[in-house]
């Protein structure tokens, strides 16, 4: 296996987990740093432009095309949807895009285009508005109370989110940004709900999951988490999916609150916590192995035990200078 990863930051563990589970597989990763630790887990690193740049897809396809890659994923929201609207440039260059199609990521950055998305279909989320006015109208309905919660709604890893306690303080949030930049949401106070979902490249169904509970939250993932099962949830997972079009790994965050699951958000890549997965014996990394030779995957929910718990911690990588990217 020939796997590229991009913007690959901070997670050196998940390339490290790769290698274990298959050391023939070559990584190669990208990063626009040369300080992004992750790249030296990687076989062959590289210095690539800023994902705005305007030749950063010819990088990534002539990378592609130079090593021979056969699947490919980022590690980073922004990045999903450039991948997402070249998915047939990529298989044109034989290279397995892991990330959705283009209408799904629009919908999985967008916040509020999540939200009316999800009602319309039926499927229980966190009540969400788009502006001050209708959140004033929600208001006097009865339909929501304070405190509430305010996310930007094209944001990623938890910037700029905010417990709001207010009408006052509200309206100072909202006002201080252009129109629109905010959602405003229920505060949710059930149980805080993360599931590592595998979405198989063939039948474009979900065929693996490992859910966990929350137990601590820092820089906008999940860093000490404990395992459960529930087929009601892996039930209700098995419906949401086939409303969207997901490719491979995806990271999906739920609030559980009287008896019901409340789908909250979908991070179409790998989750910042697939470590805990991965180490209970949930392994994507096979599942990605099978699509890239063309294998449909079997369904496999609930092969890991429940009680296990992932506690994060920081290492560092040391390099010289002239080892660098």
């Amino acid at each position: 296996m020939k796997i590229l990863f991009c913007s690959v930051g901070r997670r050196a563990k998940l390339l490290k987990n790769l290698k274990e589970s298959n050391n023939k597989a070559e990584i190669l990763a990208t990063d626009c740093s040369n300080y992004a630790p992750a790249l030296y887990s990687a076989d062959k690193p590289f210095l690539s432009p800023r994902i705005d740049d305007p030749s950063y897809l010819s990088f990534i396809l002539n990378l592609c095309k130079d090593n021979s890659v056969q699947a490919i994923t980022t590690l980073i929201d922004p990045e999903i949807e450039i991948f997402s609207k070249n998915r047939d440039k990529l298989f044109s260059y034989g290279v397995l895009p892991l990330c959705p199609s283009y209408e799904t990521a629009k919908l999985c950055f967008d916040k509020f285009e999540m939200y009316k998305f999800l009602t319309e279909r039926n499927v229980k989320t966190v009540l969400t508005y788009d502006s001050l006015d209708n959140f004033k109208s929600g208001l006097e309905d009865n339909k929501i109370d304070f405190p509430v919660f305010i996310k930007p709604r094209t944001g990623s890893a938890s910037v700029g989110a905010e417990k709001i306690h207010d009408l006052t303080q509200l309206e100072a949030r909202i006002n201080s940004h252009d129109d629109n930049y905010f959602i405003i949401q229920e505060l949710m106070d059930g149980e805080d709900i993360d599931v590592d979902v595998y979405v198989d490249c063939i039948s474009n169904k979900a065929v693996s999951a490992f859910s966990k509970k929350k137990i601590e939250t820092k820089i906008g993932g999940a860093s000490k988490t404990i395992s459960f099962k529930d087929d009601k949830l892996f039930d209700l997972i098995k419906k949401i999916i086939p409303h969207f079009s997901f490719y491979g790994p995806i990271d999906i965050d739920f609030f559980y609150k009287d008896g019901e699951y409340f789908l909250s958000e979908v991070n179409p890549r790998f989750g910042g916590a697939y470590l805990h997965a991965y180490g209970a014996g949930v392994n994507f990394y096979e599942l990605i192995q099978n699509n890239i030779n063309n294998i449909e995957n079997s369904e496999e929910f609930g092969n890991y035990d429940e009680g296990v718990v992932m506690m994060m911690y920081d290492d560092v990588i040391i390099k010289h200078t002239s080892e660098l990217a």
